[in-house]
C-alpha cells in the first residue's frame, strides 16, 4: 500500500513527481518519460510556446529551461529564441534522471477501486494498492479523426501525431486537414521529405502567431495585452492566473472559453515556410476509397462540391479528451465519476467524485481552463497538488 500513484510521465506526471519526491512524499510513478515529445513531435520542430513557459516544475530554481541552458551555453531567451524540440527532449531527459529517478517505465494496463483505495496492475503483472491516484495521461489517448472520414482504411488516413517524417509518402500525393501548429508542421515537414502535399482548412486563412518585437514594448501594450504563459492578452492572462476563479464559472461558459479561446495558429517562425497549395474555407463532408487511392469529399465557400483525390490523408484535427478513451480504467470507475462532456469534474484540488482519484493535464481543461492544455499548466497544478495530498495523507495517517 502506497500513499498515492502516478500515472503518465509527462510535463504534468514529472512534474507533480518533483514535487512529491522533495516533500518525501511515498509515491510510485509508472510510464515513460515523455514519450510524446520523444517519438511523435515533427523533426526539426520548434516549440510554439516560449522559453519561460517551456519548463518541467520542480521546487528548485535551477530546474528550468533557462538554468539549465545557461549552465550548457545552449542559446535561449525568455520569448524572441524558438525553443528547439530537440534542446527541450534533452533538458527533459535531464529533469527526469535529476528530480524524478524512481520513475518506473512500465504501463499501468488496470485501474480500479478497492476497499483501501485504488488497486492497479502493471504490464509486468505486478500489481499494487495506492491511497490516491493521480490520472496525469497525455495526449495520445486522444486523438481525434473526424466521424466522416473514419470508413477510409488505416493505410489511406492517419492523425498527425503519429508522424515524426513523413518520407514514407515521397513522391505520393498527401493531404492534410486543419489549420493549426500540427497542420503546418506536418505540411511543412512533408515539403521537406519530397511529398505532393496539400493542406485542407475550413478557415479562410491560415493564421500565424505575430513575431516578437522588443522595439513595441511599451506601458500601455503592457496594460492592454498583459504576458502570460499561454500568451498575450487579459483573457490569456485571467485563464493562467485564475484558474480556480475559472473553475467557478457556469458549465456553458467555460466549455466555450476552452473550445474557442485560442483557435488554430502556428508559431511565427513558421511563416512563409507553408507553400504547399491550399484548400481554404472547405468544409469536409467525407471521403471514400476510389481503387488505390482516397477521395475527399468537400464543400469550397461557394458550396460547391469538391473532390480531391490523394494517396493518404493525415487528420492534423487534434484532441478530444474523453475518459472513455482511457482503456485501464475499470468500467465501475468510470461510470463513478462526474463528469462535463465526457472529462471529469474536478474539485479545487484536482479531484474527482471519486474520492482520491486526482486528474491533470488536458482532462482537466473542462473544469480549469485553456491553462491545462499547455505544458506551463504544470506549473500551477504540481505544487499544489502535491500539498494537497502531502496533507491529506498525514491526515489519514494521523
Amino acid at each position: 500500500m502506497i500513499d498515492t500513484a502516478i500515472i503518465g510521465a509527462g510535463p504534468d506526471g514529472l512534474s507533480l513527481a518533483a514535487h512529491l519526491g522533495a516533500a518525501g512524499a511515498d509515491f510510485r510513478i509508472f510510464g515513460r518519460p515523455m514519450t510524446s515529445w520523444r517519438e511523435n513531435m515533427p523533426k526539426g520542430m520548434m516549440l510554439k510556446s516560449d522559453g519561460f513557459a517551456s519548463n518541467l516544475s520542480a521546487p528548485d530554481a535551477q530546474s528550468t529551461l533557462k538554468a539549465w541552458c545557461a549552465e550548457r551555453n545552449v542559446e535561449y531567451d525568455d520569448e524572441y529564441i524558438p525553443v528547439p524540440l530537440s534542446v527541450f527532449v534533452e533538458y527533459s531527459d535531464w529533469f527526469q534522471k535529476r528530480y524524478v529517478p524512481t520513475l518506473e517505465e512500465h504501463q499501468v494496463i488496470s485501474v480500479a477501486k478497492s476497499a483501501r483505495g485504488f488497486i492497479l496492475w502493471l504490464d509486468n503483472g505486478e500489481s499494487l494498492e495506492a491511497a490516491n491516484v493521480v490520472l496525469a495521461v497525455g495526449i495520445p489517448w486522444f486523438q481525434n479523426i473526424p466521424a466522416s472520414l473514419r470508413a477510409l482504411p488505416r493505410e489511406m488516413l492517419s492523425h498527425s501525431f503519429g508522424h515524426r517524417e513523413l518520407t514514407q509518402f515521397s513522391g505520393k500525393r498527401v493531404l492534410v486537414l486543419g489549420a493549426g501548429a500540427s497542420a503546418v508542421n506536418a505540411a511543412v515537414m512533408a515539403q521537406q521529405d519530397g511529398v505532393d502535399v496539400a493542406v485542407v482548412t475550413r478557415v479562410p486563412e491560415i493564421q500565424f502567431h505575430s513575431p516578437p518585437d522588443p522595439d513595441a514594448v511599451s506601458w500601455l501594450r503592457a496594460i492592454t495585452h498583459p504576458s502570460s504563459g499561454i500568451g498575450p492578452g487579459w483573457r490569456s492572462f485571467l485563464c493562467t492566473n485564475a484558474p480556480r476563479l475559472f473553475r467557478r464559472m457556469p458549465d456553458a461558459l467555460r466549455l466555450r472559453a476552452t473550445k474557442r479561446h485560442l483557435g488554430p495558429e502556428s508559431g511565427w517562425y513558421m511563416r512563409g515556410k507553408l507553400t504547399a497549395q491550399q484548400y481554404l474555407e472547405h468544409t469536409i463532408e467525407g471521403a471514400r476509397v476510389d481503387g488505390d487511392r482516397a477521395v475527399l469529399i468537400a464543400r469550397d465557400a461557394q458550396d460547391t462540391r469538391v473532390e480531391i483525390p490523394a494517396d493518404h490523408i493525415i487528420a492534423a484535427t487534434g484532441f478530444k479528451p474523453d475518459l472513455r478513451s482511457l482503456p485501464f480504467l475499470d468500467s465501475s470507475l468510470r461510470d463513478a465519476i462526474a463528469h462535463l462532456e465526457h472529462t471529469p469534474r474536478l474539485s479545487d484540488n484536482f479531484e474527482t467524485s471519486v474520492p482520491g482519484l486526482h486528474v491533470l493535464g488536458v482532462l482537466a481543461a473542462n473544469s480549469f481552463g485553456p491553462l491545462m492544455r499547455f505544458m506551463v499548466g504544470a506549473e500551477y497544478t504540481s505544487p499544489r497538488l502535491a500539498a494537497h495530498l502531502v496533507k491529506a495523507c498525514a491526515r489519514a495517517v494521523a
